[in-house]
């Protein structure tokens, strides 16, 4: 197996506190060591000099559309646009046609993402099967299928008996519940945050209280199962919140935060531009610095993106009518460092590990790291 030798970067591996400018030894696909080794001889030298070397990037929320809707996207564009970005690794939501709720269907991930041959996919499983919140999935199955989470994400779990059972069963395999928290019966009809702008644009708004009622539930039911909850894309103060005083009473919740949830507002739908659709929808400037400080503070684990694409034709549609989504893979790391990075809201060591330690940690995936002998995914960013 040949040797290369990444030299002159600045290693940045939060999982190991490193960060200074030296020597990445990688042999064939796994990590030698981090720093002067005498005793080796590189076969391949990459000058890294000016540049960050880090871990592979990981996103951990991420829509690749395959099966049913390779319109929109299939495993293989989509690892390639992570790859573009500097994501070496992705979970893969369950919202497809037909729904990822078994173990061939988790396998089934797999093979088209070694086919493709880009980026490392991750399946995460349906927590009911259909996604349609009325009989778990098959928890064992998927998980020896390789899944690595569950959620029913694009929809919330609405049954409070359901996911105190999906709590449970998930705890037994050591697995996190992942839910996208949203009360329907309030957000139904909504395209954009409830609130001064919907009002002044005469849209249908979607409360904040609508993510909050639920994202209280979820952390009371963790709280009574011990199962570990991860709560997708929180896009509100009173959310950020929750989590804060959850985790400090010890609670097994983390949470993630999204580039255009503390990037933008929904002063950005005065455009009525589809792109600004989402859910949860863009929220006040208010919330965007709530996240900016769950980010720094810590409450907010992790940054994924949330990668949602769709067929051209689709967003081109009216508001009311355009799916919700954006996209995000290739743009990670110019946002972050536009709006975390140069406003000093976070170091470069503190944001890499919300890309690569704690969702490894939080997904259970040997990834993350560059520890001796761990899998070689690297990213070299040029800030």
């Amino acid at each position: 197996m040949k040797t290369l030798r990444i030299s002159n970067g600045r290693v940045i591996d939060p999982a190991q506190a490193v960060d200074q400018v030296t020597d990445l030894w990688i042999r064939g696909e796994n990590i030698l060591g981090v720093g002067p080794q005498p005793q080796l001889q590189a076969d391949r030298v990459l000058d890294a000099a000016g540049k960050i070397v880090c871990p592979g990037l990981i996103d951990m929320h991420v829509h690749l559309r395959e099966p049913g809707r390779e319109e929109d996207e299939t495993i293989a564009t989509g690892t390639a646009a992570a790859l573009a970005g500097g994501v070496t690794s992705v979970a893969c939501m369950p919202n497809t046609e037909p729904a990822l709720d078994n173990q061939a269907a988790a396998e089934f991930v797999y093979l088209q993402a070694a086919r493709a041959g880009n980026a490392n996919v991750f399946p995460v499983g349906a927590v009911t099967k259909g996604r349609e919140g009325k009989e778990l999935a098959e928890i064992g199955g998927l998980v020896e299928g390789g899944a690595v989470a569950f959620t029913d994400d694009g929809t919330p779990v609405v049954s409070a008996e359901i996911m105190r059972r999906a709590l449970e069963y998930c705890r037994m395999f050591d697995k996190a519940v992942m839910n996208h928290c949203e009360d329907l019966e309030l957000t139904r009809g909504g395209v954009m945050n409830e609130g001064y702008e919907s009002m002044r644009l005469g849209l249908r708004g979607m409360p904040a209280a609508a993510e909050e009622v639920m994202v209280h539930r979820d952390i009371t039911l963790a709280e009574l199962t011990g199962g570990r909850l991860h709560i997708l894309h929180v896009s509100t103060a009173g959310s950020v919140d929750l989590i804060r005083r959850a985790r400090k009473r010890g609670v097994p919740v983390t949470g993630e935060a999204c580039p255009h949830h503390f990037t933008l507002n929904d002063s950005s739908l005065r455009s009525f531009d589809s792109n600004f659709k989402m859910s949860p929808p863009l929220r006040t400037e208010a919330d965007v610095q709530a996240i900016i400080d769950g980010l720094k503070d810590g409450t907010l684990d992790v940054i994924a993106t949330d990668h949602a694409p769709h067929a051209p034709e689709k967003k081109m549609r009216e508001l009311s009518e355009a799916p919700n989504g954006i996209i995000g893979l290739e743009t990670l790391i110019p946002i972050c460092v536009r709006s975390l990075i140069e406003p000093g809201h976070l170091t470069w060591p503190q944001l890499i590990e919300k890309l690569t330690v704690h969702p490894a940690r939080i997904l259970g995936i040997d990834r993350g790291t560059f520890r001796s002998g761990a899998i070689a995914d690297v990213t070299i960013i040029d800030p």
